[in-house]
């Protein structure tokens, strides 16, 4: 059966995506836990491979525009896929299921959340301070810069599927100043497509995905990626980068406040443990 809420969350948060550009991981990640409860390593790796689905086709439209700068593909690749791979070992050790990758998929998808936030309302003033030195980097250097990078990306992606969008962008803003921001878009959506693949299929052989689910999200999502971008030239980009940045503080906030509850409860049982 097919729950028109699940397909009406799927179209708003692809209507977002197209408009904005940003992640569906920091949007359908938080929406899945907070609204509708799943399990955050559930709802992490459903996302994984819903965002992998999507973006393929995105990823498509900007090979065939020659719009991708696949050496900067490759180093971020070089980066995220060992790392993703490390990282969902690590997972896999912890036991997806249990109270302590519940807290640390929390933990992290509030990281992200901010970091994206951060991303989205100081880009300007983020490229505008470091841009002028990056610029002086050999390519060398911009290729180490770019796969620790990946690195980061791979690790905070595998864990709660947030990264790839806006932290991601403004990474490649930073390292490659001189390509247009088109290619800086499709590199970064090439670049999501392996990394979200390869962490949705880890995430797959943990048992931590619901395909029902993630086919009822995509009913709706990609009506909605279409609308949204047809739209984003109408939209004032500034203000939608706003409401979004607020948003994901307002929700990363609440993720944030059952974890702070759950630490103070765990020191303060450890207080009482050795006043005995």
């Amino acid at each position: 059966m097919i729950d028109p809420l699940y397909v009406a969350s799927g179209f708003s948060v692809g209507l977002l995506v197209g408009m904005t550009g940003v992640g569906g991981g920091s949007l359908m990640t938080p929406l899945l836990i907070l609204l509708f409860g799943v399990h955050p390593s559930t709802a992490v790796g459903t996302d994984l491979l819903y965002a992998a689905a999507t973006k393929t086709g995105g990823s498509a439209v900007h090979g065939l525009a020659r719009s991708i700068h696949w050496p900067a593909v490759l180093r971020l690749a070089g980066g995220s896929i060992p790392a993703s791979i490390v990282t969902l070992i690590v997972l896999w050790q912890l036991d997806l299921n249990g109270a302590a990758a519940r807290s640390l998929v929390n933990v992290v998808l509030c990281f992200a959340l901010l970091l994206t936030a951060t991303s989205l309302i100081f880009r300007k003033a983020i490229l505008d301070r470091f841009r002028a030195r990056l610029e002086q980097l050999e390519d060398p250097a911009i290729a180490r810069a770019t796969v620790l990078v990946g690195v980061a990306l791979g690790v905070l992606v595998s864990i709660s599927s947030v990264g790839a969008g806006a932290v991601g962008v403004t990474a490649l803003l930073l390292l490659y100043p001189r390509l247009p921001m088109a290619r800086i878009v499709g590199s970064d959506i090439a670049h999501a497509v392996p990394l979200t693949l390869i962490a949705g299929i880890g995430h797959w052989a943990m048992g931590a995905i619901d395909w029902h689910l993630m086919g009822v999200l995509l009913i709706g999502s990609l009506p909605g990626i279409v609308l949204g971008s047809y739209l984003a030239t109408r939209v004032p980009e500034t203000a939608l980068r706003l409401i979004l940045a607020v948003t994901l503080i307002l929700v990363a906030g609440k993720l944030g406040s059952g974890e702070w509850n759950n630490a103070v409860s765990i020191v303060g049982a450890v207080a009482q443990s050795t006043q005995r």
